[in-house]
């Protein structure tokens, strides 16, 4: 009887530390999945309400000409591709004090400011941004090694509304104009540039480090006409060469 006994106890603690294991497990994928303080709510059972932000800073990216590459490549090569892009992506952003929103496709969306509100997002966002250019340089395509990986990333400031959406599969999301201005300011851009608007550029004159272009009217979609600027660098390190 003992020594059933002394089985038993055995047993209930290898089954008490396995579900330990499996909750800690859960716990760090919903922490990847959302930002920390949104899933310590949503295991509580608590409701997660969507907050207004008054001043955020977003950045949006994309590979130009990925229809083309993806035409070169088979599925398999183009998931390669991206995992290993955005695994590096992913490597340099957890320097910065950023939250990595979402990727789709070959969009890679990144925000500052939120949920945990700070005044130096546009400065956070920036560096990073800055950061990725230089790197992507040396990113090698596996299947295509001798083809340059072209990033294009726009920068926006401004308020938004983040809130968590969906509960079988919660995704933490941002609404309002600042959100399709800062995609407008990828689409309008160009290949390894990083294209800011004037209320980005306004919040980063305030540090007086970087180094910043003023590139001229663009007409967007929805928008009109914006004078828009290119962020070159900081502290006379230019990472954007281009001459005009």
């Amino acid at each position: 009887m003992e020594k059933y006994a002394n089985n038993l106890e055995d047993l209930v603690r290898e089954r008490t530390e396995a579900c330990e294991n499996e909750r800690v497990r859960a716990e760090q994928l919903l922490y990847r999945l959302l930002p920390t303080t949104v899933a310590a709510q949503l295991m509580k059972g608590n409701e997660v309400k969507a907050e207004s932000f008054s001043t955020v800073t977003i950045y949006f990216s994309d590979i130009c000409g990925f229809t083309k590459i993806s035409a070169e490549s088979t599925p398999m090569q183009v998931v390669q591709l991206l995992n290993g892009l955005y695994t590096l992506f992913d490597s340099i952003i957890e320097s910065f004090d950023v939250y990595k929103v979402e990727t789709i496709g070959d969009a890679y969306m990144v925000v500052s400011g939120l949920p945990q509100r700070h005044e130096n997002h546009a400065r956070e966002i920036a560096r990073m941004s800055l950061a990725l250019l230089e790197n992507v340089e040396y990113f090698k395509i596996p299947h295509l090694p001798e083809k340059q990986l072209e990033l294009r990333i726009g920068l926006h400031t401004g308020p938004c509304v983040a809130g968590v959406v969906g509960l079988k599969m919660p995704r933490y999301c941002l609404f309002g104009d600042t959100v399709n201005t800062a995609s407008r300011m990828e689409s309008n851009g160009k290949p390894l540039r990083i294209h800011i608007s004037p209320q980005t550029k306004q919040e980063l004159d305030k540090y007086g480090t970087f180094n910043i272009r003023f590139r001229g009217p663009v007409e967007m979609k929805g928008k009109g006409v914006i004078e828009t600027y290119w962020l070159l660098g900081e502290n006379g390190k230019l990472i954007d060469q281009h001459e005009s």
